[in-house]
């Protein structure tokens, strides 16, 4: 599972050039330069745990990121077999968001409505204090969906036009949707 949005979390953190370079665009809920994302997916294309396909989560999210990501994948002869379509209600996506909390310590993220940690606000694994992201309030889930709305919708018809769109009724139980995505991914 490859999720650019991990991945630049990554830099980030670890205060690198990217890092510092993204951090302004994803605070106010913007799309990182595609140009950024595509050699970042390329390069996390090339290592061996790939080499027997990959997940990409949350990529691409533009006509421009679907067609050099096209491109990318042609020129390592390569090509996508699915694309999965989560179908749920913005209202229902910034609650489940805006309840998510994560340990700066351990990584581990929790949700406080489908898996809430055993003691309220403290990571299970390490005992650190739990935290909301500054990108799961609610004002910024919005302006990501704006985003999503215009930008994203069209990849979504891009891929349809080739066939490869399978879409997943997501408003249901994780265990329903994992089941659901699976049996696309697996057939």
């Amino acid at each position: 599972q490859i999720s650019t949005g991990d991945m630049l979390r990554e830099n980030i953190s670890n205060k690198t050039i990217l890092g510092n370079e993204v951090q302004t665009f994803m605070k106010a809920g913007e799309l990182v330069p595609d140009s950024v994302i595509l050699d970042m997916i390329k390069d996390r294309l090339l290592k061996n745990d790939c080499n027997n396909g990959y997940i990409l989560d949350g990529f691409p999210r533009t006509i421009p990121q679907a067609e050099g990501l096209d491109q990318l994948l042609n020129n390592l002869n390569q090509k996508l077999n699915h694309v999965v379509v989560m179908d749920v209600a913005d209202n229902l996506i910034i609650t489940r968001l805006s309840n998510r909390r994560s340990c700066k310590c351990c990584g581990r993220v929790y949700n406080l409505i489908f898996g809430p940690p055993k003691i309220a606000g403290e990571c299970d694994e390490c005992n650190e204090k739990l935290y909301c992201r500054e990108d799961d309030n609610p004002s910024t889930i919005q302006q990501r969906l704006n985003v999503f709305h215009e930008q994203t919708e069209p990849v979504i018809n891009y891929y349809s036009k080739q066939g490869i769109t399978k879409v997943i009724d997501s408003k249901g139980l994780i265990d329903e949707i994992k089941t659901d995505i699976l049996s696309i991914i697996i057939s």
